[in-house]
């Protein structure tokens, strides 16, 4: 018998059909754009749409669809007004409220998807149990968002979003058991896999972990904490040349991880890139002045090209915000060893970076990693 939906026309193009002999009919154009909408067709829907609102208003389903298609499209202001019209207009319904809590969340209003995520858009919409653990880990309230997140998992234990969110945040939190028990039940996703890997890192298994990050990218191109943890992993085999635009790459994706970009700038001064270095740390100050550790960075950049003035103050200005900052106490190391003579700057930064038990007790290679692994102050999980 042969297949008879090979030589049928889809449900849209039936439907376009249609309204060529009814152009105006209302019934025909509404159902067209929910069609288009099925078969991601966005610009037919939008299109659609607007044929229909020069005829008559948008009844709520298709304001609905008319911020649906909005918001797929990447036109938020357009999807928030479409939402926002039909909330006031008495239709406030969770998958509503949880559209205004993606757009919120876009937005970087982190605090308006914690209130917008409540307990009937959770139960209506599985996405949004993810999205507000994600939302209260933008806010640097981990442990609520490991008390919230863990308490649904006892009716949602297959939710891989979910596991790997929390497994995010987990690591954010230091908790590497957690992060590994809770990345290891999940059955895929990136954030689960990337966390897998950042723990076999951790641990010291760099194959393990390369092979992890590429499942993860594979899953999800653009996944910074994956660029960045392929990047660390690079970093610590040796690689600078590979790991620097791995790391900046990630960097770049997350945009705030002030981690990253501190990674970043350190794999370049590895490979003595100093330029790039400096480039990378001073991004990473325009998010945050008051982080101790970039303040520390500029300061060690700063000896490696002589300006011992200018590492004075930054080093200063770095154990004032953090007595125990790394960058600051490698400048100082550096400043105690200079003498006032930038000529050693070259020889007592290589020195610095193959010590055994380096600067409090860690190599640079090490610190760098441990900016990477974490979100670092204003870190932005993503």
């Amino acid at each position: 018998m042969p297949d008879n939906d090979v030589t049928q026309p889809g449900r849209l193009q039936r439907l376009l059909g249609y309204l060529e002999a009814d152009p105006t009919n209302l019934a025909l154009l509404g159902d067209a754009a929910n069609a288009a909408i099925d078969e991601s067709r966005l610009e037919a829907a939008a299109g659609l749409l607007e044929r229909y609102r020069t005829l008559a208003p948008l009844p709520p389903g298709l304001l609905n669809a008319e911020g649906v298609v909005a918001m797929r499209s990447g036109r938020y202001e357009q999807a928030r007004t479409a939402f926002t019209a039909l909330r006031q207009a008495g239709h406030d319904h969770p998958a509503i409220r949880f559209n205004l809590a993606w757009l919120s969340a876009v937005e970087g209003d982190f605090a308006s998807v914690v209130a917008l995520a409540d307990d009937a858009v959770i139960q209506a919409v599985p996405r949004a149990a993810t999205l507000k653990v994600q939302a209260l880990h933008h806010l640097g309230d981990l442990d609520a968002a490991l008390a919230f997140g863990q308490a649904l998992l006892a009716q949602r234990p297959g939710d891989d979003d979910l596991l790997g969110a929390l497994s995010v945040a987990a690591m954010d939190a230091d908790d590497y058991a957690l992060a590994a028990r809770l990345a290891g039940q999940a059955q895929g996703g990136a954030d689960a896999l990337t966390t897998r890997g950042l723990v076999a890192l951790n641990e010291e298994d760099a194959p393990r972990a390369m092979d992890l990050f590429d499942e993860a990218l594979a899953d999800h191109p653009d996944a910074p904490r994956a660029w960045i943890g392929k990047g660390l992993g690079l970093l610590v085999t040796g690689d600078l040349d590979g790991a620097a635009p791995l790391l900046e790459k990630g960097a770049g994706i997350f945009a705030t991880h002030l981690g990253s970009w501190l990674a970043a700038g350190w794999a370049q001064f590895l490979r003595r890139d100093l330029a790039a270095a400096r480039r990378n740390f001073e991004t990473a100050l325009q998010q945050d002045d008051t982080f101790a550790e970039t303040h520390g960075a500029l300061a060690v950049v700063d000896l490696a090209e002589g300006k011992i003035d200018s590492a004075k103050r930054r080093t200063d200005i770095a154990l004032r915000l953090d007595k125990d900052c790394f960058g600051a106490a490698l400048a100082r190391m550096m400043l105690l060893q200079m003498q006032g003579n930038p000529q050693l700057a070259e020889r007592i930064r290589d020195r610095a970076l193959s010590l055994p038990a380096g600067v409090n007790g860690k190599t640079l290679a090490q610190a760098i990693a441990g900016f990477g692994l974490t979100a670092g102050k204003g870190g932005k999980p993503q």
